[in-house]
């Protein structure tokens, strides 16, 4: 894959079973300046939680470089309170047709 080509990525992430309320009240702001950033940008991005309340999911369009660099971004604001990955998603780009439209 070349640096420039965009593709779709997702970040799963879930609370840690021993999470403590008072570290995702002080991340959340982060994250949500995080996002607000990035969508700031230009760059699209949709993400919400799952009807289990623990998992959540964000999928944008990146180069494999912005890819990069948002989930180091996102390590250092999550890293030790939750557990997450982050996956290029090899479905069709719905984002970039979404986008087009």
């Amino acid at each position: 894959m070349s640096q420039i080509e965009t593709k779709p990525w997702v970040i799963i992430t879930v609370f840690k079973d021993e999470v403590n309320p008072s570290d995702i009240e002080r991340i959340a702001p982060q994250i949500q300046s995080l996002t607000d950033d990035w969508q700031s940008a230009g760059k699209i991005m949709w993400s919400g939680p799952f009807n289990d309340d623990v998992t959540g999911m964000a999928v944008f369009e990146a180069t494999k470089k912005e890819a990069d660099d948002f989930f180091k971004k996102y390590d250092q604001i999550c890293s030790g309170i939750l557990n997450y990955s982050m996956y290029e998603w090899d479905a069709m780009p719905i984002l970039s047709v979404l986008s087009n439209n």
